[in-house]
């Protein structure tokens, strides 16, 4: 096992342990500006992700050849942008997942290593195809997915490193593990794996159609609770089964510790385990909503990290959301996040 030495550049101190430790599907986002047209004509249901093949990939691609010269590629997946996010915030990070013995995923695992991820790839990886998506942008700014998860499907119990999991202050789970079943019973491993070593337990819905269409899975990632669930008011209502959301927000209240619903303009609603807080969101022009919730994550985690309350922490979280929406990729620049945490946690 190789462990990276982080150095917190705040307090001058040194550890060898790691804030969050994340597992999900490795996946290389292709994202393309469409019409509300074309997603009719392809038959795509706008602001869901949709596990598709190769193929069904290629079909698209071939609809909309005129506009992949101008489309921006960047390393992607749920919980890999979150840790991204957070390490380049400053906070150490981990990262268990797979990509093929391929370029996308020399790509990735190049991208987790410059962002300061720890993970535990080795020389040998397997054949095969790592991940993609192919993340459809209208001009409402909404983004609609459509994921082949190439071998990141087989991602199992055999990637999930208990060692790392002790190692860490939290672990988080994204939701997109329900849609397989060696990654389901790999999200639940790591859930057991954590509570054993007294690792907090986050988990991310992640898409409404994780909570629509694999319900029982993600109940059971949740059995027994967990310290904070991450979701939007859609996914919200959807898991609660309500039109209502201070009823979900009583029902979310059964299966964890705390939790944020975040509402993209109108802010978030945060339930730090004592009572519920509005945190405000700034108003910004977006024009790209793919990797706004993933970013909220990890900025949160990383304020966590800083020794911010949860309500700073939201409120952190929530700027750099509203920051990552302007502009294309689920990505900031080093620069800018330089700055917002300059801003937020001056010395």
């Amino acid at each position: 096992m190789r462990y990276c030495t982080h150095t917190n550049l705040f307090d001058g101190l040194t550890v060898s342990e790691y804030f969050v430790y994340a597992i999900g599907a490795a996946l290389v986002d292709t994202e393309i500006d469409v019409s509300d047209q074309d997603l009719a004509e392809l038959s795509i249901e706008k602001g869901m992700m949709t596990l598709v093949d190769e193929a069904r990939q290629a079909e698209i691609k071939h609809h909309l050849a005129d506009r992949l010269s101008a489309a921006n590629n960047a390393c992607g997946g749920s919980a890999g942008n979150s840790v991204i996010a957070a390490s380049q915030f400053g906070a150490p990070t981990y990262m268990s997942c797979l990509v093929a013995k391929d370029e996308d995923g020399d790509i990735y695992i190049e991208d987790l290593e410059a962002s300061g991820v720890d993970h535990g790839f080795k020389s040998e990886r397997r054949a095969g195809t790592t991940g993609k998506c192919l993340v459809l942008i209208t001009p409402d700014a909404e983004r609609s997915m459509n994921t082949f998860l190439g071998v990141s499907e087989t991602l199992s119990i055999t990637e999930v490193n208990e060692a790392a999991i002790a190692a860490s202050t939290w672990v988080y789970l994204e939701g997109y593990l329900v849609t397989s079943p060696t990654g389901h019973a790999a999200a639940l491993k790591t859930k057991q794996l954590a509570e054993a070593n007294n690792t907090k337990v986050a988990v991310s819905f992640s898409d409404p159609g994780m909570v629509t269409f694999f319900r029982d899975n993600m109940n059971a990632m949740l059995e027994g609770g967990v310290h904070f669930v991450f979701c939007n008011e859609i996914e919200a209502l959807e898991w609660a089964q309500t039109d209502n959301l201070d009823v979900a927000a009583e029902r979310l209240k059964t299966i964890c510790e705390s939790f944020v619903i975040t509402r993209g303009a109108d802010g978030a609603i945060l339930f730090d385990g004592n009572g519920l807080h509005a945190v405000a969101s700034e108003k910004v022009t977006a024009v790209n909503t793919n990797g706004a919730g993933d970013m909220f994550a990890g900025a949160f985690f990383y304020a966590l990290w800083r020794g911010a309350s949860m309500v700073s922490a939201c409120e952190f979280a929530a700027k750099a959301a509203g920051t990552v929406v302007c502009q294309a990729g689920p990505r900031l620049s080093l620069d800018t996040t330089s700055a917002l945490r300059d801003a937020y946690f001056r010395e």
